[in-house]
């Protein structure tokens, strides 16, 4: 299917979201890789890593042009080759999107929702936080904390934020789609954020973006927030 959306948030920042049905063979086609993504490519062996691998290429060509180009800092996060852009990457199932900005840090993430995520709920959630009841709608609700916290965890981009201690997703009603608030505290950092969510199919996606005013563009020695392994 390829790209199912091409989303402008504003007039510097796009999210993206891909819907992987293609083989290995079929999204080789469509991507132009260099050295190094082909050197990073051959380490991966499983079938399932490489559609990812080459889906995130894909939907980054479609979003940005085929020239863009993820590379990787010591740490092995990811970021535009150009500096051009603020960049977060996500990934799960059949779903890869992309959000990125010119001009504002970006965090997001999806989750197929598969998982009794409910017991395990105790390890992410604190006390200032409320899950609804409802059958219907709780595993979903529960989802949406978690995403919001990975997003969060990215667009901070730093080390060591505990999910139960340091992030806190403040009470809201869930619905299909709609916005929240969240909160990142610790030593260093003291932030308040908008999200926003949404559900398509069996999947939960969260996303947020925050203009820190005069910040650099990412480079090799400010790497964007975003997932560790894309």
């Amino acid at each position: 299917m390829g790209c199912i959306t091409k989303h402008y948030l504003n007039e510097s920042t796009i999210l993206g979201v891909w819907k992987i049905e293609e083989d290995i063979k079929t999204l080789l086609g469509m991507v132009e890789m260099d050295g190094e993504d082909r050197k990073k490519y051959r380490v991966f062996k499983s079938t399932s890593r490489r559609l990812e691998f080459l889906s995130v290429r894909a939907l980054l060509a479609e979003l940005l042009g085929k020239d863009a180009r993820i590379v990787y800092n010591k740490n092995n996060k990811p970021f535009l080759k150009d500096g051009s852009r603020f960049i977060s990457i996500t990934h799960s199932h059949n779903l890869t999107a992309i959000l990125c900005s010119k001009d504002e840090k970006v965090g997001i993430d999806l989750e197929y929702m598969s998982a009794n995520i409910g017991s395990i709920a105790f390890k992410f959630l604190n006390r200032r936080e409320k899950v609804t009841k409802n059958p219907e709608t709780r595993k979903y609700h529960l989802y949406i904390h978690w995403c919001a916290k990975e997003s969060l965890y990215k667009i901070c981009d730093k080390e060591g934020i505990s999910f139960r201690n340091n992030i806190t997703i403040m009470p809201f009603e869930v619905k299909e789609s709609g916005e929240i608030k969240g909160k990142v505290r610790t030593k260093r950092i003291d932030e308040s954020f908008d999200l926003c969510y949404s559900r398509y199919n069996n999947y939960a996606i969260v996303w947020t973006k925050k203009n820190y005013g005069n910040n650099n563009l990412p480079g090799e020695d400010q790497p964007v927030a975003a997932p560790r392994s894309r």
